[in-house]
């Protein structure tokens, strides 16, 4: 897990926040792990190196500059 964290707010219908923290709760994962998950697998997806504040630059927006 990140050393460092920071907050980020998200605003959903709270129908569909209840449904999300009973799937996760079922799965014995927290709402906040599984969105880590899912940014994790969408900046990949999409080719975005996260490891430095440098490298966070998309394939395809670095393409774009070429």
């Amino acid at each position: 897990m990140e050393s460092k964290t920071a907050r980020l707010t998200v605003l959903v219908d709270p129908v569909k926040k209840k449904a999300f923290e009973e799937l996760c709760s079922s799965q014995d994962l927290t709402p906040s792990q599984v969105i880590r998950q899912l940014m994790r697998d969408y900046m990949k997806r999409f080719g975005v190196d996260y490891s430095t504040q440098s490298n966070i630059v998309s394939k395809n927006a670095a393409r774009k500059k070429a």
